[in-house]
């Protein structure tokens, strides 16, 4: 059952959950129930299903509704909100996916806009309008147009935050912040997260944003920065990020690059049992794995069953 959270709750930590598969590429159920059960334990707010990051057009129709079944059964206990992205690019099929998800029991979506053929801006509003009129919990309506090539503009945001109160907004453009501000500006009520692995977390936070969608690799470290500026404590969480920034700076010069290591490192925290990606995907070099064995020890991440 939903918790019928309000749009102004889906705050804080909220990563993207990724895609455990077995060596010959096949969905790895016990290592996803594995990583969900690890996730619950982070001090994260919430949990993303088929973002991006969860490789989500390498699934097929069956086991994406597997997936989804599993994942707010697992969840069901926790007290971590659970949302699910809508990404197909029908909007007939979207509103059919968005209300079965919440039917389901998720108590937010996420929802990708359309960008196969370049749709027009009419068609991407009447998209998105139709999906927010479909269901009534929270929808968190993403901007990610490095990945999709899709222009949206403040001001056309802010037309769906005035007329939909229970909109979300998951803004990710690089840079994000001069975007936010001009959005926020135009519609100071809206609620607003970050992607982008949280490269400009503490200045979206700073510019009015409620939150943070990155990986769920190393989600302590997320949540760690997000105590401090609860807590008003900006030194420390300046310093975690700064400390974290070089690496993830350079995980998110391709989208396949952080992928890939992201389930590396999930992998040798012991959290799941292959790092293996779908095809096409990424290949680590000797460098990048000697970079991960650093981050890993540097931020003293645990390994499964010792959560910090």
């Amino acid at each position: 059952m939903s918790m019928h959270y309000k749009a102004s709750e889906i705050v804080g930590v909220n990563p993207i959950v990724a895609m455990p598969f077995t060596p010959d590429g096949e969905i790895d159920e016990r290592s996803f129930v594995a990583l969900l059960e690890h996730l619950a334990l982070t001090g994260t707010q919430g949990a993303t299903l088929f973002g991006i990051a969860s490789e989500f057009p390498k699934l097929d129709d069956r086991e994406r509704e597997r997936l989804a079944q599993m994942f707010v059964s697992t969840l069901a206990g926790s007290t971590l909100y659970r949302a699910m992205s809508v990404t197909d690019h029908s909007t007939e099929l979207a509103v059919k996916r968005a209300r079965y998800y919440a039917d389901l029991g998720a108590d937010a979506l996420m929802l990708l806009p359309p960008f196969f053929l370049q749709p027009d801006a009419q068609a991407i509003q009447a998209h998105i309008f139709a999906v927010l009129e479909a269901v009534d919990i929270p929808v968190m309506v993403q901007y990610a147009p490095g990945e999709t090539g899709l222009a949206i503009t403040p001001e056309q945001l802010a037309a769906v935050a005035s007329r939909y109160p229970h909109a979300v907004f998951k803004i990710e453009c690089n840079p994000p912040v001069a975007y936010t501000r001009e959005f926020l500006a135009r519609a100071p009520q809206a609620s607003v997260l970050n992607g982008y692995a949280g490269l400009y977390m503490l200045q979206m936070l700073e510019a009015g944003g409620k939150g943070v969608m990155p990986g769920c690799s190393f989600t302590e470290i997320y949540t760690r920065i997000y105590r401090h500026w609860l807590a008003d404590e900006s030194d420390q969480a300046q310093a975690l990020h700064q400390a974290m920034l070089p690496y993830i700076q350079r995980w998110m010069s391709h989208c396949e690059y952080i992928i890939q290591v992201e389930k590396t490192i999930l992998t040798r925290r012991g959290i799941i049992v292959s790092d293996y990606c779908r095809r096409p995907g990424w290949h680590l070099s000797a460098e990048d794995n000697a970079l991960i064995d650093q981050f890993i020890s540097q931020f003293h991440l645990s390994t499964a069953g010792n959560h910090r």
